[in-house]
């Protein structure tokens, strides 16, 4: 199966500064992909860019075999953006503004009730068709932003912060909406809550800085990971490259996290670490938290 999004080696320059450097995304259809990173790591100006809203600086994007910035108007066809501000116009009935957003999005006159009915009928907002936007609640309001990106059933939808606002209840309400639509669309959003990355998504990219630190499988997380001290460590480079070892992070104070190659017992592990004086070896539990924090910290290095 082709990947339905890839974004290869994106930067982008604001005045003269680098906010995103050497960014590369796949995206395949089903796939939920949740693009996590502290309050200004560059997640909305990531998603600007794959958006086609921002022209990068450097890097190419591709959009189900459309290049977005040779042939725009192809590959936004099959894009539903929701910025993180709801492109709303709050004098205007649910109805009126859905025609209007599948009219911007050229769907035929014949085809556009259709189309409101349909994705009032998945956003839940059949009750609100005669109301003004702007009596809504936010979380209904975030449902016609949704809509909206839906209209013209795109192939990638893009969402950016998609429950920042919102009370328990809602955010409960629009997650199971965006789980139900990642079974027929690829999705990336963008966030800063944990619990929301592990509640819906199958994957997460880590994004600090500008850059994409780490990117891994939710459902295919490894178990136990060791954390070690030594008496005596070795370069960071020479630990990194045992044969037992699949990656490590140095946590500082002579201590490191490593994931175990697949086949790697934790016996054959402390045989290989003995010689630098080998003092704790304590398997834990892989936390996103924890990955999270440790790659967003500053603190530590990885391999």
């Amino acid at each position: 199966m082709n990947p339905l999004l890839i974004a290869k080696n994106l930067h982008f320059f604001y005045t003269q500064q680098c906010i995103i450097k050497k960014l590369s995304i796949k995206l395949n259809r089903g796939d939920i992909v949740g693009l996590l990173g502290q309050n200004g790591a560059g997640k909305s100006t990531c998603l600007q860019m794959l958006s086609g809203n921002l022209y990068p600086a450097e890097g190419e994007i591709s959009i189900d075999g459309s290049d977005l910035l040779k042939e725009p108007e192809a590959a936004k066809q099959k894009i539903g953006y929701l910025p993180d501000e709801p492109p709303l116009y709050n004098d205007l009935w649910v109805d009126e503004y859905l025609t209007y957003a599948a009219r911007l999005h050229r769907i035929p006159s014949s085809a556009i009730t259709t189309a409101v009915n349909r994705v009032k009928k998945q956003c839940e907002l059949n009750s609100c068709g005669r109301k003004l936007i702007g009596q809504l609640s936010k979380g209904f309001r975030q449902r016609i932003g949704i809509a909206q990106a839906l209209i013209h059933q795109p192939d990638l939808i893009i969402l950016d912060e998609p429950t920042i606002g919102l009370d328990p209840v809602q955010m409960r309400e629009l997650r199971d909406l965006i789980s139900m639509l990642g079974s027929q669309h690829g999705i990336i959003l963008s966030t800063h809550i944990l619990p929301e990355v592990e509640s819906i998504c199958n994957r997460v990219d880590i994004l600090h800085q500008g850059e994409i630190l780490h990117s891994e499988q939710l459902n295919q997380q490894q178990g136990d990971q060791l954390t070690i001290q030594l008496a005596e460590p070795p370069a960071f480079e020479a630990l990194s490259k045992l044969p037992s070892i699949k990656s490590a992070i140095s946590l500082g104070e002579r201590r490191f996290l490593l994931q175990p190659a697949n086949d790697a017992t934790n016996q054959e592990i402390a045989a290989q670490l003995i010689p630098w004086g080998l003092q704790v070896l304590t398997p834990q539990q892989k936390s996103l938290e924890q990955r999270f924090i440790q790659l967003t910290s500053g603190e530590v290095q990885q391999r």
